[in-house]
């Protein structure tokens, strides 16, 4: 059997599921279900990822080469219906720049979950309640990110098997701040200019404080789910 690639923004959205892990610079290896699995936080942003994606296929040794790419980690919602710390399965990504859409690759035995497999849009930049409202109208989707169509786009152009899932860590009226000043070129966030905004902006904290707390616990469900839907599932 082939190996599965997961491919994360922040090394928090990985944390839960791959604790005890080995890791190998930038690529944690570990077991789900009897499978071999890497992975890798990559940073934010389509460029971030696309270069995780490279790393984590030149990682997998050639008698077992990467046969699954998925996207994993957070999400905003865009639908009343979907809260914090739901987990999603995706069935179909789109890219908002391009209009691209890309569907995901069948899971049999999919755990049960009582959320159907759902449409995400892939954004440049942290959504305002505004840019939310227009998503779901413009493309009927319930989720937004800022990762999966390009994990999507480099499955296809390597003819890899593609999933995503995704944690919901806001929701569709938050307002949070625009992470894109305090992200530097590799993706990764400069937490040091981050907090001294923060500091300076006092309006912020509460909004922080409430993805902080509903980010460690979107990432704890998101391990539950993926641990459940991967034993055994993909084939």
């Amino acid at each position: 059997m082939s190996t599965i690639a997961l491919v994360a923004a922040l090394p928090s959205e990985l944390q839960p599921l791959t604790r005890g892990w080995a890791r190998t610079a930038a690529v944690l290896r570990g077991r789900i279900g009897g499978r071999d699995v890497l992975a890798t936080a990559s940073g934010m942003g389509g460029a971030a990822v696309t270069r995780g994606c490279e790393t984590l296929l030149a990682a997998a040794s050639a008698n077992n080469p990467v046969g699954t790419l998925i996207s994993i980690g957070y999400a905003g919602s865009l639908s009343c219906g979907l809260r914090p710390a739901d987990v999603c399965a995706i069935r179909e990504v789109i890219d908002a720049g391009s209009d691209e859409r890309f569907a995901t690759a069948p899971v049999s035995e999919m755990a049960p979950a009582s959320i159907k497999p759902q449409r995400l849009v892939t954004l440049d930049r942290v959504a305002d309640p505004e840019t939310k409202r227009r998503l779901a109208e413009q493309y009927q989707a319930t989720l937004v990110d800022m990762e999966a169509a390009a994990v999507a786009r480099f499955a296809r152009a390597h003819n890899l098997r593609f999933l995503c899932f995704k944690a919901i860590t806001d929701g569709p009226n938050d307002q949070l701040p625009d992470f894109t000043p305090f992200t530097a070129s590799d993706g990764t966030l400069r937490m040091p200019s981050l907090i001294a905004w923060a500091l300076a902006h006092p309006r912020s904290w509460g909004p922080l404080r409430r993805l902080g707390r509903n980010s460690r616990q979107a990432a704890q469900e998101l391990s539950n789910f993926v641990s459940r839907s991967l034993s055994g599932s993909v084939q």
